[in-house]
């Protein structure tokens, strides 16, 4: 079988069950998300040398308790109250949590985009893989998740709509910058990437934010130019952050000396070198919503 035909299979494979565990239910997405975790853990655990086994613990522990006393507290307090025949109270101001893990998140994000520039550092201490393993990897799948739920309820529109700003940030800026890229943007940490394929993804990111707004959302007039706004908004951060989240796992993987965070998906790499912006780009459109919340 040729590289093409793997990589357009694999990457058929893993569309297909991101579509179907998103529209299917709340349970199937965030279960294959906590699948992804676990793998993502894993291949970054390899880059950094860290022990995979605690890593993993630690990871799928700390994701797994979130949610569940942040969208299932009932079902759980029920759970172990009957199983353990107690009377735990497991009630706890979310608003409060979130913005402690939003906060810790994204001093750990500043410190990644921080560790880009380091330019003599090719070994990374313990203490810092561990933040890494934290802030860079475990809080963001939290925020996957969170950022589905929008205001209230669960609703697949919302993460269909960040990964088809991705999917397209990422397509155009490659197109772009084969086509015409000539100024590179990061050449130390990732030689292909020019700014005018960024600049290029960019655009045609807004675009389908326009679109997403406009066909897929489909908001009630009074509300369709906000929306719109929103969604456009929502792209620029798509394509400025998950750049930055692309050229940090570049850096991970350059001083680990691979190509690949893992070979998972044959013609892709690893769940990591498909998620690398996603993870990244969520805890600052949670930030986003937060304060449109807090504006609106």
């Amino acid at each position: 079988m040729n590289e093409t035909l793997k990589r357009t299979i694999s990457g058929a494979v893993y569309i297909a069950l991101l579509l179907t565990s998103i529209l299917f239910s709340t349970e199937s997405f965030i279960v294959l998300f906590g699948i992804f975790l676990i793998i993502t853990i894993y291949e970054f655990s390899n880059l950094v040398s860290l022990n995979k086994i605690f890593s993993i613990l630690f990871g799928t522990l700390l994701f797994s308790v979130i949610i569940l006393i942040s969208h299932y507290n009932k079902q759980t307090t029920d759970y172990l109250n009957s199983a353990l025949s107690s009377n735990l109270d497991l009630t706890i101001n979310i608003k409060q949590l979130d913005l402690i893990l939003l906060a810790v998140t994204l001093v750990i994000s500043i410190k990644c985009i921080l560790f880009l520039f380091y330019d003599s550092v090719q070994k990374i201490s313990t203490s810092s893989k561990y933040l890494y393993l934290l802030g860079y990897i475990t809080l963001p799948f939290v925020f996957i998740v969170k950022i589905s739920f929008g205001a209230n309820d669960y609703n697949p529109k919302i993460i269909l709509g960040l990964f088809i700003l991705i999917w397209t940030n990422d397509t155009f800026a490659y197109l772009v910058g084969k086509s015409i890229g000539k100024h590179k943007l990061f050449e130390r940490v990732s030689p292909k990437k020019t700014i005018e394929g960024f600049l290029g993804g960019a655009v045609f990111a807004a675009f389908a934010g326009f679109l997403i707004s406009k066909l897929y959302i489909q908001p009630t007039p009074e509300f369709s130019n906000k929306s719109i706004l929103i969604w456009t908004i929502i792209a620029i951060i798509v394509s400025i952050f998950g750049t930055i989240g692309d050229l940090i796992e570049s850096k991970f993987k350059r001083i680990a000396g691979v190509k690949d965070s893992g070979s998972i998906m044959p013609g892709h790499g690893g769940i990591l070198d498909r998620l690398d912006s996603v993870i990244f780009v969520s805890p600052i459109i949670f930030l986003f919503y937060q304060i449109l919340y807090y504006v609106s």
